[in-house]
């Protein structure tokens, strides 16, 4: 009775303090405090702390006229699962989602809604799976990406997609663009490994990511442990993968009652938008093709040096698919993308300025285990000279480099001439390229 008789703003922050739960009991104890309990401004709230809705939508996006209706109606939804991880997936999705809308929406257009319970049933009893909890909450939000025509699935030998929810690289013509597979296609592509690289049908593992390459990259989970891994170049002749995120977070996955779940897709897709978020990782134009590239863009992934006004930034991914963890030499592959550019104010050298700089020769060290293994001299870059201008865009290019060891990296110098090789106006001098580190990450991409 003395709660009934507090102020209608003063009830208001009680109530919204009280969390969702208990404001549905007090809502029983009298009229006044059901009717204080119904308002949808608490209700917005609520949504707003616990789903990040701005709007009162239902889980497929749909609006709705209440957020109490919409808050209802996702834990309706969601009931067989424990909140709190359907909240962390929910801000999982939505961090990507975000990130998408403002960098890369033609991507963000190929999500599919989300799967019904129906549809995951379906697939488990086909796959003979019963998958980990957060995946079965991931694909509830979003059944992967629509695969059409225009971005052809892995074994058509058609070329490679721009809109993988993944992203990828390219260098020396092996280009890979990573997407989440819908379950239709997770099916279809689980049924083609067990058939054709000798898993067997009780192996637990499906294929769940993969790449619209000549050369598949294919990411698979194991449902029994909970982990991802993607497959290396044995994998057609040995079955050979190597595990995605690191063992200790992964926890079991199938009990409906703990809300600690975690298992390697979620974080997996947690990282990834982490990377997103920050700008480790962004878009990036070739013509008018646009993808997701996964060469690090920030320190201290991306290293860089400025000598007489030319940048020259760096960094490396490691290249999985390409790997063969079990030979004695070039075990791991790694492929650098160098960019170079002239800074606006243009290039200084003894005194002279110079609004041009045309490289002529490189010169890289290739270390690994604190010894050099390779030197490399030649004329130009991936047969180019490029010419900076200053304030022109960076030139861009992307080679690669085998290592035995999985730590290394790659370091050196550019010879550039000042105006042009045809018409030099200076003396040839020397650009830094400072060390790019090889290292196996800790989340394979």
């Amino acid at each position: 009775m003395e709660l009934e008789a507090v102020g209608d703003l003063a009830l208001h922050i009680i109530l919204s303090k009280l969390g969702p739960e208990n404001v549905g009991r007090v809502a029983c104890v009298s009229k006044k405090l059901q009717l204080s309990a119904s308002e949808d401004p608490l209700w917005s709230k609520f949504c707003s702390d616990e789903l990040g809705l701005s709007s009162p939508l239902d889980p497929l996006g749909d609006p709705i006229l209440s957020f109490k209706e919409a808050y209802k109606r996702w834990r309706e939804a969601f009931r067989k699962y424990p909140w709190p991880l359907v909240k962390r997936v929910k801000r999982c999705w939505d961090k990507i989602e975000d990130w998408l809308s403002t960098n890369f929406p033609e991507a963000k257009a190929t999500l599919r809604r989300g799967a019904s319970e129906a549809d995951l049933h379906e697939a488990e009893e086909v796959l003979k799976v019963q998958l980990p909890l957060p995946t079965r909450i991931l694909y509830r939000f979003h059944d992967g990406q629509e695969i059409t025509d225009d971005e052809p699935t892995a074994r058509t030998g058609s070329p490679a997609g721009s809109l993988g929810l993944i992203g990828g690289y390219a260098f020396d013509g092996h280009r890979v663009n990573v997407y989440l597979l819908p379950l239709s296609q997770v099916v279809l592509e689980t049924s083609h490994i067990v058939r054709h690289l000798g898993f067997v049908a009780t192996s637990q593992i499906i294929v769940v990511a993969s790449s619209c390459s000549i050369r598949e990259k294919l990411f698979f989970l194991n449902c029994r442990n909970g982990q991802l891994y993607v497959g290396t170049r044995n994998l057609p002749t040995e079955g050979e993968m190597m595990p995605c995120v690191p063992n200790g977070p992964l926890k079991p996955v199938c009990d409906l009652n703990d809300d600690q779940k975690q298992d390697g897709m979620l974080l997996w897709l947690e990282e990834h938008g982490r990377r997103l978020q920050s700008g480790i990782i962004k878009v990036r134009e070739e013509g008018k093709l646009r993808s997701i590239s996964q060469y690090p863009e920030e320190p201290p992934l991306c290293t860089s040096a400025t000598t007489n006004g030319i940048m020259v930034r760096g960094s490396a991914v490691f290249v999985p698919e390409l790997t063969t963890p079990q030979k004695d030499e070039e075990k791991y592959l790694f492929s650098y993308s160098i960019r170079m550019s002239l800074l606006p104010e243009g290039c200084f050298l003894n005194g002279n300025h110079f609004t041009s700089c045309q490289l002529q020769w490189r010169h890289w060290i290739i270390p690994a285990n604190d010894a050099v293994v390779d030197g490399v001299d030649g004329e130009g870059v991936i047969g180019e000279f490029p010419l900076p201008r200053a304030g022109d865009k960076e030139f861009v290019y992307e080679s690669c480099s085998y290592q035995s060891s999985s730590r290394g990296s790659i370091e050196g110098s550019f010879t550039f001439i000042p105006g042009r090789l045809t018409e030099p106006k200076g003396r040839p001098f020397r650009v830094k390229v400072a060390r790019i580190p090889f290292e196996l990450p800790e989340y394979i991409f």
